[in-house]
């Protein structure tokens, strides 16, 4: 996946973008027209693989990385950068002052519709083209299997950060169908499902696909989206039975070492389950808008803004509150945030934001000495982004097994988290539940466990924020948060407030485009 040809990419879209020529324009000399591009097996794989692309999109008009919603808008990281001017949109985000015409959502709201967009065609035209030594039948039903994972996958994105939105399933051809209503969330999660369900049936194990196509959707990452969309609706009992499949399909395992998780050597590893493909690219979109490199500008992002620690812009910087979630001696810590000396920074100004002085270790791709590793491009990386892995998918399934009231399953799902985690022979780190943060042996105790686990297992991975919000508790959370931060910060920060501020403003441009409702108090 990672050698996908960005020039069958370009040249995709510029098909896209010229086959409604009913209502747009004349065909222009050489152009290839949509009827005559789907005549081989081989459009499909093309087609398929650009679909993949927004995935992959972080810089248009702004940065738009998911950190900036999933880390910073927690309570698990801060905005960063140069000061609290450097990406005035995100300062908004992460201060609960976001309105309408955010240039940051509206890129990443964008960037979602041109999945889509690309998933609907490939699902139209693909079932209609005759199997050959590229295509086989096999081969179409899974080309399908995958658009119809990315759609799921770009809706939910949407639906999780917007609530309802215009739901398209088909290919916009006329003018006339521009404008959609928004449909409920409800809708779109009931979209979801049924896209990854109609995926799941049809896509290839992990196992059963060449070293050349690691990354591709499979079927065992079909089962944690449905975990994961059953949980945050709710449905406990269908997310405990897609987790319980994933678990015994003996498909993925945790890695020993907690750190290799993010380390080029093992991408796409035994705990991958699903990750976002970068490489190696000497180019940069900066300027250029969504498309233009294969590379992360998360890397250099997150990076310290002092050379000696890379030279990067210093963005998404973990808290103090984070810090001290960990328990004693939890290596994870280490493995997580980066706490640089005074000696390793080089401008405190710049390097330290509102009294945080630390760092995202984990996206800024460093050695075990802390050495930065040499990007080709000075804006560019190539370490993916993992969206879900094993150790994610254990914990989803402890969760709906909690909330089923199967203790043994969620403290057995617990347990493996965090027995790897623990490099004691007689466990003296982390103890098994509840022996450890004054936990007593009660339901109400192991739900604690289990999101004390989440944080500090999967921080700065950008699901903290989606946590708090599928667990009720944005806003109990945020507040008490807010007490623990600086007086600086604190001055920062406006109220959150209940009914609001678990969702994000619909685009103004996109609803002066396409009229509908705005979300609440917006």
């Amino acid at each position: 996946m990672k050698t996908i040809n960005k020039i069958f990419i370009a040249f995709l879209t510029l098909i896209a973008l010229t086959s409604c020529d009913d209502w747009l324009q004349e065909p222009l000399p050489a152009v290839t027209q949509l009827e005559d591009y789907y005549t081989s097996g081989a459009t499909g794989v093309y087609t398929t693989n650009a679909a993949y692309v927004p995935l992959t999109w972080e810089y248009n008009g702004t940065y738009y990385s998911e950190f900036f919603i999933g880390d910073i808008m927690s309570d698990d990281a801060l905005k960063g950068g140069q000061n609290i001017s450097d990406m005035a949109d995100a300062y908004d985000m992460e201060n609960f002052k976001t309105i309408a015409n955010n240039g940051l959502i509206l890129d990443y709201y964008r960037a979602q519709y041109q999945g889509i967009g690309r998933c609907n065609l490939g699902i139209r035209e693909i079932p209609n083209l005759d199997t050959d030594s590229t295509m086989t039948a096999e081969i179409q039903d899974r080309l399908i299997g995958e658009l119809k994972f990315l759609r799921a996958m770009y809706y939910f994105r949407l639906v999780r950060n917007f609530g309802g939105v215009p739901l398209v399933d088909y290919v916009i051809e006329s003018a006339d169908n521009w404008q959609q209503p928004r449909a409920t969330a409800d809708a779109i999660y009931d979209f979801i499902i049924e896209d990854l369900e109609d995926a799941e049936a049809l896509l290839w194990k992990k196992s059963e696909y060449d070293d050349d196509d690691l990354g591709r959707a499979t079927k065992g990452a079909a089962q944690a989206m449905l975990l994961k969309v059953n949980l945050t609706i709710h449905d406990y009992e269908a997310a405990e039975d897609w987790g319980d499949a994933i678990m015994t399909s003996a498909e993925y395992t945790l890695h020993s070492d907690y750190a290799s998780n993010f380390t080029l050597e093992n991408e796409n590893g035994t705990e991958s389950v699903f990750e976002v493909q970068y490489t190696e690219d000497p180019t940069s979109d900066f300027g250029e808008g969504n498309g233009f490199t294969r590379g992360t500008f998360t890397t250099i992002l997150t990076r310290s803004r002092s050379s000696i620690l890379g030279g990067g812009w210093g963005f998404n910087k973990p808290t103090q509150n984070l810090y001290d979630e960990y328990e004693t001696g939890d290596l994870r810590r280490e493995a997580t945030i980066l706490n640089p000396t005074d000696d390793e920074i080089e401008n405190v100004e710049q390097e330290i934001y509102l009294g945080s002085r630390y760092l995202n270790r984990k996206s800024g791709w460093y050695d075990d000495n802390n050495n930065a590793y040499e990007l080709d491009h000075t804006s560019r990386g190539p370490l993916n982004r993992i969206d879900i892995r094993y150790a994610d998918v254990l914990l989803m399934y402890a969760e709906a097994a909690c909330e089923n009231n199967n203790l043994i399953g969620a403290k057995n799902a617990l347990d493996i988290v965090r027995d790897r985690a623990d490099t004691t022979a007689a466990r003296s780190i982390l103890p098994v539940f509840p022996n450890y943060n004054g936990y007593t042996d009660t339901q109400d105790d192991l739900r604690k466990a289990i999101r004390h686990e989440r944080r500090v297992e999967l921080a700065m991975e950008g699901h903290r924020w989606y946590d708090i919000k599928r667990w009720g508790v944005a806003k109990e959370v945020m507040d008490a948060y807010k007490t623990t931060e600086t007086a600086e910060a604190q001055s920062h920060m406006a109220e959150f407030i209940l009914g609001k501020h678990e969702l994000l403003p619909i685009p103004s441009k996109e609803i002066e485009l396409n009229p509908m409702d705005q979300n609440p108090m917006y």
